[in-house]
């Protein structure tokens, strides 16, 4: 793959000659014959359906992969305070930092299926599959030192040593979970590029109920610790991928597109790496911030305490996130397709739309959330003090939800604009320029502890909110 083909990834494989957009919301929102809130009405019914027709899959199948992440910190909350703290750093610092950078990488596959899928090349969608799957196993290997040196490299960043060796244990279970993101995420992509979702969405959900089940007859039945809770991550997610692979070579949807192993996939690696690496900037920069302000609240007085009640409320914040995410892509979607058809009208009216449904759904998480405050950890830890702690948090969490609820969206708006390297510019500066300097001198200089900490992480990459409005005049 010399630079020219490299440089063809990125066009089209086939100009589409026939526009597969639906003209329905352009149409209504155009015709003045209509009463005005006649055509308000009729345009919403139109874009809430395919809203959530859009959103729902995507929603239940980043909900329910993350559910077994937090699933994992529960049943470690309920073996010990020291255990949670271990596997909240364990999973921020290091989990989470190689499944942002194996998910961005395997996003490159996305569009280079989407694109053979509609020009009738359905052999390369078998290719690419398995190109991207070489260059991330490989990718793999340097990183699986990084979890074999976990314990001296925490150390080193001054993690309490009981902290830093029990959440070293936490991670060494979850060497094999990076193999099996190296694998998935390929596979994820050259499903949906097909349109094939509800398999993914029904493995997931059988899997998180295989997850829940192991999980508590190690720590309940047979009083296993946190290598056991890592282990049987690790091979929940693998579940996933063997499922996966199965039905790609079982289903008669993937006859055309998957055509066995060929060769073709160790041709031009390097430049497929670089395509693939290009692709994981923005969303690293997103999932790197917040492992960062883990790792700052490990050096906190009392760490313990801070990393306990940081890991509850973030993984609280997590889920609502997902939901965001969900929308996040709806609205990628909706825009680019819109715009393209050139309904600058439908797209800006897919915005507001999105924006707003969401925002009313992350204001009714934040009521739940102020409501439960008091009693929310306990599906944690069983530690007064920390719960205590969660409560003194959850004003700052019920923000932090509501505001998840509308940047993710808007960032999905840019994306559809086609304005990634903006919002990169724009993490860079809310995360790394504004948001990490001023949650560690709020919370060492003036020792306000995880508060600001987790305050000021949400406040950073919620400035990319509105950033990306001011500059998103569809």
């Amino acid at each position: 793959m010399n630079s020219e083909s490299l440089e063809n990834l990125h066009r089209p494989l086939i100009e589409s000659s026939k526009s597969f957009v639906d003209y329905r919301l352009e149409t209504v929102l155009t015709d003045r014959e209509l009463p005005y809130f006649r055509r308000i009405y009729l345009a919403m019914m139109i874009e809430m359906k395919f809203l959530f027709h859009l959103a729902a899959p995507a929603i239940f199948v980043y909900v329910i992969n993350n559910g077994m992440s937090i699933l994992t910190r529960i049943f470690a909350g309920h073996v010990g305070s020291f255990e949670l703290a271990a596997a909240s750093l364990g999973n921020s610092g290091f989990n989470m930092f190689t499944y942002g950078l194996l998910l961005g990488m395997g996003s490159a596959v996305e569009t280079l299926c989407g694109q053979a899928h509609g020009a009738h090349r359905y052999e390369m969608l078998g290719v690419y599959l398995q190109r991207s799957t070489v260059v991330l196993i490989l990718t793999c290997l340097p990183m699986s030192f990084l979890f074999l040196f976990s314990n001296p490299i925490l150390t080193a960043l001054g993690e309490p040593e009981q902290v830093a060796t029990l959440a070293s244990v936490f991670v060494y279970g979850m060497i094999p979970v990076i193999f099996a993101y190296a694998v998935n995420f390929p596979i994820q992509k050259f499903l949906q590029s097909q349109s094939i979702v509800t398999p993914s969405a029904y493995i997931s959900a059988a899997t998180l109920v295989i997850h829940l089940i192991l999980s508590w007859i190690a720590v309940y039945r047979l009083g296993y610790g946190l290598l056991a809770l890592s282990l049987i991550h690790s091979f929940s997610w693998w579940i996933i991928v063997v499922a996966q692979i199965v039905y790609i070579k079982m289903s008669p949807r993937c006859r055309r597109t998957w055509e066995g192993f060929s060769w073709k996939a160790f041709e031009g690696l390097w430049d497929f790496f670089r395509l693939s690496a290009a692709s994981a900037v923005m969303l690293c920069l997103e999932s790197w911030y917040s492992q960062i302000l883990v790792l700052l609240a490990g050096l906190l007085k009392n760490p313990e305490l801070a990393l306990d009640s940081l890991a509850i409320c973030m993984s609280i914040s997590a889920i609502s996130f997902m939901v965001s995410v969900g929308f996040n892509a709806a609205a990628s979607v909706r825009v680019s397709n819109e715009l393209g058809a050139g309904n600058p009208r439908a797209a800006a009216f897919s915005t507001v739309v999105t924006t707003g449904v969401s925002f009313l759904l992350s204001v009714f998480e934040a009521i739940v959330v102020l409501s439960w405050r008091h009693v929310i950890s306990y599906a944690f830890t069983d530690s007064p003090a920390v719960a205590e702690a969660v409560a003194d948090l959850s004003p700052f969490l019920a923000i932090t939800i509501v505001l998840n609820g509308i940047q993710p969206v808007l960032s999905g708006v840019a994306v559809g604009c086609g304005w990634q390297a903006f919002v990169a510019y724009v993490n860079i500066g809310c995360y790394y320029v504004v948001g990490i300097p001023v949650g560690f001198v709020l919370g060492f200089t003036y020792d306000m502890g995880a508060k600001v900490n987790f305050f000021s992480c949400k406040f950073g990459y919620n400035n990319c909110t509105l950033l990306n409005n001011n500059s998103c005049n569809i």
